[in-house]
Parts: C-alpha cells; sequence; structure tokens
C-alpha cells in the first residue's frame, strides 16, 4: 500500500482528508452530543445530500455547473440548513428537538424530487452517500484543509462560550454570553464538517463518525477535556484503519470506518465492564 500510495494522487487526497475528518468530525461530536443535538448530523447529511443532487441536475442542464464541484454546492445547503435548524430552534422553544425531524424530513423530500428529475442514481451521487477513496480530489482536499482551519480558529476564540453553553444555557446567558451568536457560529462550522466528511465516510454514515468516538470517549474520559483527547484518538484510529481495510478489502470506506467506530465503542465498554469486576474483587478481598 506505501507503493501505491505514493503513486496515487488519489490515495493521497484520501488519507490526508481522511486525518482531518477524523480530527473534525469527533472534536464537533463532543459538543453536539454534550448539547444533545447527535441527531443534527443526520439532518444536516440529507440536506447536504439535497444540494448534491441540485448541482448534479444543474449540471445537465446549465454549462456552468458541469465543471463545479457537487460539494460546493453541498456546502451551501448544509450551512443554510444549519442555519434553518437554528431558526426553527428558537422559534419552538418549549420543543427545540422537532426543529431536526423538520429538516431532516425537508431534506429527504427535495432531494428525492432531485434525484427523480435527474432519472434517478447516478455514480457519482453513490459514491457520496457512502463515501470513496477514488472520489476524493484535489480540490477536495484544499476546501477540508480549509475548513479545518475555520474550525479550529473558532473554537480556540469560542471555546469558553461553547463550554458553558453545553452545560449551563441560562447561566451562560445571565453570565453575559451572546447566545445567538455563538449558537449561529457553532451550527455553520457544524454544517461545513459534516457536509466536508461526505467525500470519505459517506452522507448515510457521517453523523455516526461524530458520535461513536465521542460514545467511546465518555466510557474513560474523566473530564471535558480528556474526552476530546479520547474522541480524537477514537476518531483517527477508525478512520486510518478504515481506509486501510479499505483498500485491501475493496470496500466502501465508510462502512468500514464505522464499523471500526462500532468495534472501538464495544471495546471500550468491555474494558470498562472488566476494570469494574476486577475493582469489585479486589475491594472484596481487602474488607
Amino acid at each position: 500500500m506505501l507503493d501505491a500510495f505514493f503513486r496515487y494522487e488519489f490515495l493521497q487526497n484520501a488519507f490526508y482528508s481522511g486525518v482531518l475528518i477524523g480530527l473534525l468530525a469527533p472534536l464537533l461530536g463532543v459538543f453536539l452530543v454534550v448539547r444533545r443535538l447527535a441527531l443534527i448530523a443526520d439532518a444536516l447529511s440529507h440536506i447536504t445530500l439535497t444540494g448534491i443532487a441540485a448541482s448534479l441536475l444543474l449540471g445537465k442542464h446549465v454549462a456552468f455547473f458541469q465543471g463545479l464541484n457537487p460539494l460546493y454546492m453541498g456546502l451551501v445547503f448544509s450551512v443554510g440548513g444549519s442555519l434553518l435548524i437554528e431558526q426553527l430552534r428558537n422559534a419552538y422553544k418549549s420543543y427545540k428537538e422537532i426543529a431536526i425531524p423538520i429538516i431532516l424530513s425537508g431534506g429527504i423530500g427535495l432531494g428525492v424530487v432531485f434525484i427523480s428529475l435527474a432519472d434517478g442514481f447516478n455514480n457519482d451521487l453513490f459514491n457520496y452517500l457512502f463515501g470513496s477513496v477514488i472520489a476524493v480530489s484535489r480540490s477536495d482536499l484544499w476546501t477540508i484543509l480549509i475548513i479545518t482551519f475555520i474550525v479550529l480558529i473558532v473554537l480556540f476564540l469560542f471555546y469558553k462560550e461553547l463550554f458553558f453553553l453545553s452545560f449551563d444555557e441560562e447561566q451562560a446567558v445571565v453570565s453575559g454570553i451572546n447566545r445567538k451568536l455563538v449558537n449561529f457560529i457553532f451550527i455553520v462550522i457544524v454544517g461545513l464538517v459534516i457536509a466536508a466528511s461526505m467525500r470519505i465516510v459517506g452522507i448515510l454514515l457521517v453523523s455516526a463518525l461524530m458520535t461513536l468516538p465521542v460514545a467511546a470517549a465518555m466510557r474513560l474520559a474523566k473530564g471535558f477535556k480528556q474526552m476530546f483527547f479520547y474522541s480524537i484518538l477514537f476518531g483517527e484510529v477508525a478512520v486510518v484503519t478504515g481506509l486501510i481495510s479499505s483498500f485491501y478489502l475493496d470496500l466502501a470506506p465508510g462502512g468500514m470506518i464505522v464499523m471500526i467506530s462500532v468495534a472501538i465503542l464495544l471495546l471500550v465498554m468491555l474494558f470498562e465492564s472488566s476494570m469494574k469486576k476486577v475493582r469489585k474483587l479486589g475491594l472484596q478481598k481487602v474488607s
């Protein structure tokens, strides 16, 4: 594989993009899980699919869209969907969670319409659904790299605000934090990361990379910062191992990454259960 890696540009694009996604998805996933917004990734991924389907449809009729990377239209729809979710959450203050299924349903419906107008699925759309190593271009890599810098800068500048809003929103507002502005910025970068992740993981599986490493990290971490460390570690292990195994087994990388994430979660839970039994036996012997 090393020989093929240095020979083929698409493998380099896939690996570097995967490493960046393995950092970004669990990093934002920690905030999403803590704020009980884990399902937002599913809603935005389907909105992204709608944007890609729209771009492919327009590419059949408009010359400008024929040479345009569908990822850009997916980014626009994903960010737009994230802003709509935030608006709906403000509109339904007592039932904020209803915003996610509204956008999810709307995204699926509109996406199906676009796909029907485009005479069904094609190979490009299939690659976006489940991820493809071959499909990752150099422009995709540069887009993901730019998004990585944006996300890291935002988290560096607004870490304290996001931390307070995640655990005690009312107290954060009383303390003078601009909740609307911080939530607006956060939801936009979530939309960007979800759209950027689809090339590697696939639209239907991207939410798993934002939640499974975090779920595993929660079983081991003893603090918020430790949860970031373990989440990113598990995310990177899943992505790198998934890409390598998909190369040798000729399977979709998204599926392999998710299955390895599931395996990591099960191993962590087994390890935690074993440690509890060891501690219990140790206390019984002491007593």
